[in-house]
């Protein structure tokens, strides 16, 4: 049994932990950590006293709570989480002391296999040799951990177990599919509750239910992960294109389209074939393998390599709605969230060394002018130098130092991501943040000097000496179909009058008004405004309620009054009528 004067914590350096002491933790990130890695540990005991021949696979904490792999038959059922949480409480009030003990490799492996656990086994066969094995015991239970975790078992006051999902084991596909079973828990029951309301709210706003009701996008079992964009989607798309569009005229930047398959060859010198094949699709043509990109950029480096160039033609920025693919693997696909085909929103700008800081202040303001229009709040993270990458130290410094000093001169505070660069070189993400409080990474910068070296890129400089440009990836969006999915759950389906697939739907009260209607939809149309007309026989009423339900900002009620002196009844989705009005007063209104 443990008290509040024990160590709350393991590998989290505390000198004391008193009640107030505690009180102050319970928002420390990596104390959170070991709070839901702890409820893991009960949340598998309770599993085990109930349905004793479940095998266990690992059940680590994640960003926003925990899971625990498990293979059992029949599956775990929503009936089944409500007897393991009564469980899990029992346990919870037992109060049981997590105790650390280790084993040589050889008895170790014992241990579970006279269990008859065959997932820790193997979990032990593929660790180093001179890897410590360490088991935790909480009460009965025992499990092959390495920690961290609480003292007790008493401390985790509030849980929920949250969901149930398929996982093969180890992300394989070739794997067993095991049962997840997902949890969150809290210091404090108020804290639950809140984000219980949270996820209550996310459901609402889950874009795959909106994205069907509102006619943006849809999914077909003829193309798992391979989104069909439905007329409103497609006008979403285009109105966020067309707004990048604009501002990056003003930058100088100039819009390029490249081949969607290109060949190995391409993608062997570019890098992407020895660290990116298994998530490319490939095909043969004329006996040689070609694939589809998974990415712009090498295409945009055959663009600037396709002509002699000077110092004078740099910065040189090209821009790419590119469509790519990639295979992901059929247990991540979600939504618009995670797909396997994708516009990305990308540029490459080519640039000298001296140039590289100014053109990164560039990006960063751009990215800040566009996430202003939707009213994002954001945080950044850059990103360093992982194992598995290419170039020298001397590269990666300098791009790395140039990422920092392009921050630093915005002010903008920022988190270092230690070894999470990608492998040509160092990054800066854009992390946005939805009405929910909910973080999305959309968008990039990267300074790239491996992809220039390995295709041999030039200009010639002012001394008419032959040089290496430097190139800076950055998209903004990120992928298109993930911008989407965040704006519908952001706004809940509510678009601002400039996004929204639809402003405005005229309401003809009856057909007698139906010329005037049409009259009023092409002035609209001739003022670039996206109308339809509701000339369905129905009341009124229930038109108003379905303009509402699907969103749309502005419902212009039409009847023989308004007909008669070339009016409009305005009625907005969010702020309900706004009484009579003409033409142009009600557009100077939207458009404010």
């Amino acid at each position: 049994m443990c008290d509040d004067k024990q160590d709350v914590t393991e590998n989290i350096s505390r000198q004391t932990a008193s009640a107030a002491a505690i009180d102050e933790i319970h928002d420390d990130a990596e104390y959170m950590q070991h709070f839901w890695h702890t409820t893991s540990h009960i949340l598998a005991q309770a599993v085990k006293r109930l349905y004793p021949e479940t095998k266990l696979a690992i059940g680590p904490s994640i960003k926003n709570g925990f899971y625990y792999d498990m293979e059992r038959e029949p599956k775990f059922t929503e009936e089944d989480l409500r007897a393991i949480e009564k469980e899990m409480k029992k346990i919870v009030k037992e109060n049981y002391r997590l105790e650390r003990f280790e084993l040589p490799r050889a008895e170790a492996i014992k241990y579970w296999e006279d269990r008859n656990e065959p997932y820790k086994v193997e979990l032990i066969h593929d660790m180093p040799e001179d890897t410590t094995i360490s088991f935790y015991k909480q009460g009965e239970f025992v499990d092959l951990c390495r920690g961290g975790h609480l003292d007790c078992t008493g401390r985790i006051k509030a849980f929920k177990l949250t969901s149930i999902a398929g996982a093969y084991w180890r992300g394989n596909e070739k794997n067993k599919m095991l049962t997840r079973i997902y949890g969150i828990s809290f210091p404090q029951k108020a804290k639950l509750q809140e984000y219980l309301e949270q996820l209550e709210q996310a459901k609402l706003r889950d874009h795959r239910k909106i994205g069907k009701e509102m006619n943006i996008f849809m999914m077909s079992e003829m193309g798992p992960g391979f989104p069909f964009w439905l007329p409103n989607g497609v006008k979403i798309k285009e109105t966020l294109k067309q707004l990048l569009i604009d501002n990056q005229k003003r930058l100088g930047y100039q819009q390029i389209e490249t081949p969607m398959i290109l060949s190995r060859q391409l993608w062997e010198t570019s890098g992407h074939w020895a660290h990116y094949q298994d998530k490319m699709y490939t095909t043969v043509i004329d006996d040689e393998t070609f694939a589809v990109k998974p990415m712009n950029c090498p295409g945009g480096v055959l663009v600037y390599r396709s002509q002699p160039r000077s110092y004078r033609d740099l910065p040189l920025r090209l821009s790419e709605f590119g469509h790519c693919h990639r295979h992901e693997k059929s247990g991540e696909l979600h939504g618009l969230m995670r797909v396997r085909s994708f516009t990305q929103d990308d540029a490459h700008i080519f640039m000298t060394a001296d140039q590289i800081e100014n053109e990164l202040e560039q990006v960063i303001s751009l990215i800040d002018k566009i996430y202003s229009r939707f009213g994002f709040e954001y945080h950044v993270e850059l990103s360093t130098r992982p194992e598995d990458s290419m170039g020298s130290d001397e590269d990666w410094n300098l791009a790395t130092a140039a990422l920092e000093s392009a921050l630093k001169k915005r002010q903008m505070k920022y988190i270092v991501n230690p070894g999470d660069g990608a492998f040509y070189g160092p990054k800066i993400d854009f992390h946005i943040q939805d009405a929910l409080g909910r973080e999305w990474q959309c968008g990039t910068a990267q300074v790239d000097f491996q992809l220039p070296e390995r295709f041999a890129l030039e200009y010639i400089g002012s001394d008419n000496e032959k040089h290496r440009p430097i190139m800076l990836h950055r998209a903004i969006y990120g992928s298109m179909e993930r911008f989407i999915s965040v704006l519908i759950e952001h706004y809940a389906g509510k678009f601002p009058y400039w996004l929204a697939p639809e402003q405005v739907r005229i309401l003809p009260i009856s057909d007698k008004v139906a010329e005037y209607a049409a009259k009023l939809q092409d002035q609209l149309f001739d003022a670039n405004v996206r109308v339809t007309t509701d000339g369905r026989n129905e009341k009124i009423g229930y038109k108003i309620r379905q303009a509402q339900v699907e969103h749309v900002p502005y419902m212009l009620v039409v009847g023989e009054k308004e007909a008669q002196s070339g009016q409009v009844a305005v009625r907005s989705r969010d702020e309900g009528d706004l009484g009579v009005m003409d033409l142009a007063s009600f557009l100077q209104h939207a458009q404010k």
